[in-house]
């Protein structure tokens, strides 16, 4: 998809399109359609980071509420996002036997319980067999560098998002 067509879309199909950049917030993409025209996917991108950025603490914190555990209930429920389900499965997350998936779940509750959000990482990034070892890890930082940690990831995801959506294999980039 080209930046033409991208910057013609009405809000609705904007929306649609870009809704799920960030995990499960359409109002990001809502916001970022009225910076329109963009002059290319590094612009977009930019956009949508921006956002992020301007919001106070709390705001962000809620976007980073807004991503599922790893292998976690909503995996179990089918109920993730297409893209979830896409990244967690790429990263092996969906055969994991039983003791994986309570090392996780049990990780996954002292994250949330420490940090008051889940724990974020660009899966498609990762393996099964990192994800407890950068879990664990993570769990002993400091809040606020952790908050950076989280939102750098959510910026990542976005980007590969956006590089399936525009079709623009530059945008993967770590």
């Amino acid at each position: 998809m080209d930046m033409e067509k991208v910057n013609s879309m009405d809000f609705g199909e904007f929306v649609d399109v870009f809704g799920n950049v960030v995990e499960r917030c359409p109002l990001i993409a809502a916001a970022v359609w009225s910076q329109r025209p963009f002059s290319n996917s590094e612009d977009l991108e930019k956009h949508f980071f921006a956002f992020i950025d301007a919001l106070p603490r709390s705001g962000q914190e809620g976007i980073l509420r807004c991503h599922p555990d790893l292998a976690g209930r909503e995996l179990q429920q089918g109920t993730l996002t297409a893209e979830s389900r896409r990244e967690q499965r790429g990263a092996g997350l969906m055969s994991l036997d039983a003791a994986e998936r309570l090392r996780l779940a049990e990780l996954n509750a002292q994250y949330r319980a420490r940090f008051g959000f889940p724990f974020v990482l660009a899966a498609r990034l990762s393996d099964r067999a990192a994800v407890p070892g950068e879990l664990a890890r993570r769990l002993q930082r400091p809040p606020a560098e952790e908050l950076r940690t989280a939102l750098g990831e959510v910026k990542k995801i976005g980007r590969l998002r956006l590089a399936d959506l525009l079709g623009a294999a530059g945008l993967a980039g770590p």
